[in-house]
């Protein structure tokens, strides 16, 4: 079947530079989700890889697609969908693990910001809008992972390859799995080279869209052996609005400037309390404070997540709050915070330089 000379694929691609990606403020062209275009008589039909997890613009996109195009002639638009999280392209000098697509870190300059509970509610809320997550728990000295996921018991080997535990659809790794219990380890930096070499590269991750890993405070040995290892696609920083926090969060900054990791973004943990009797805002560590070092390093402010006895319980019992109902607020805060770091890789890894994923039949 003949194409309608008026019509063809590039005049589709340059119809849809016009039309944007309500969440990543690209055009749909430069994000490399038009796929498959197939022109037949001024017929138009295509397919649209949405690049983040459960994403809650479809219907948008899709009306302005057919909008744009039925107002510059098309007879006919039909649309196809589907979800493809787009892969990091990785450093040159560090092999990428097989299979993972993503590596973010979460880190904090101190301890005492809910660093662990913004990883484990990232982590669980990006798998429950259908991506495909695993989460290392890098804090060998001081692994809550296991009790924040409620999870237990000992990993198992398939040849030399370990079997992370599973729960809640992520696969999980810790050192709690391998030594429970409250004897202390006493590592030197060696032995944490290593063991982090051993949760990287020997454990059997499998196919996964991002692989959240749960740093420890500061920026010592774990933190540069991981640097070290793999490509970092991303750090996501926590901090509390505290001044104290907050010089201690501009030093993780400095220090992934430094490595060359992406900056995703500052979370602002802790960031205020609803009184339960009054339902007034109350700032008990300050406000504002992760929104304006976000704005002084030129890094997204990802958001505040609320000072809760909720999530603290939700800790607690290993039943993180992101599984709650998305409109429970507290949910909802943590959810934000993963949608915005989806869509800040996402627009990493499609307006790097790759090469083209474009289809085009005719």
């Amino acid at each position: 079947m003949s194409v309608n000379p008026e019509w063809n694929a590039q005049r589709v691609l340059e119809v849809l530079r016009e039309v944007q990606e309500p969440e990543l403020n690209l055009d749909l062209v430069s994000l490399q989700m038009i796929r498959d275009i197939d022109v037949s008589r001024g017929a138009v039909a295509l397919t649209v890889a949405l690049p983040t997890p459960g994403s809650p613009f479809q219907p948008q996109i899709e009306e302005s697609i057919r909008k744009a195009l039925a107002g510059a002639g098309a007879t006919a638009v039909t649309v196809r969908w589907k979800t493809e999280i787009p892969e990091a392209h990785g450093a040159s000098d560090k092999p990428p693990l097989p299979g993972v697509k993503n590596i973010v870190a979460v880190g904090s300059g101190k301890g005492g910001v809910g660093k662990t509970t913004v990883a484990v509610n990232l982590a669980v809320g990006l798998a429950s809008m259908g991506a495909s997550v695993g989460l290392l728990d890098a804090d060998v000295y001081g692994p809550n992972v296991p009790l924040m996921m409620g999870a237990s018991g000992a990993p198992t080997a398939i040849e030399d390859r370990i079997q992370p535990l599973e729960q809640y659809g992520l696969r999980l790794m810790s050192m709690g799995f391998l030594s429970p219990g409250d004897k202390p380890l006493i590592w030197r930096g060696p032995m944490l080279h290593s063991v982090m070499q051993q949760f990287l590269k020997k454990v059997d991750w499998g196919q996964l869209d991002y692989l959240v890993i749960d740093l420890p405070p500061g920026t010592g040995d774990v933190v540069l052996s991981l640097i070290q290892t793999v490509p970092v696609t991303g750090a996501v920083i926590v901090t509390t609005p505290s001044d104290v926090s907050l010089e201690d969060a501009r030093k993780a900054v400095q220090m992934f400037n430094q490595v060359k990791v992406e900056i995703l973004g500052i979370v602002e943990n802790m960031s205020y309390l609803v009184c339960p009797h009054c339902q007034e805002r109350v700032d008990v560590f300050g406000h504002g404070g992760g929104k304006r070092t976000a704005d002084r390093y030129g890094v997204p402010f990802l958001g505040e997540v609320p000072l809760n006895a909720d999530v603290r319980l939700g800790g607690d019992t290993g039943m993180p709050v992101v599984l709650r109902d998305p409109q429970d607020p507290l949910a909802a805060a943590f959810r934000s915070v993963g949608r915005r770091v989806a869509a800040r890789l996402a627009v990493i890894n499609l307006t790097s330089p790759a090469e083209s994923i474009l289809h085009v039949r005719m």
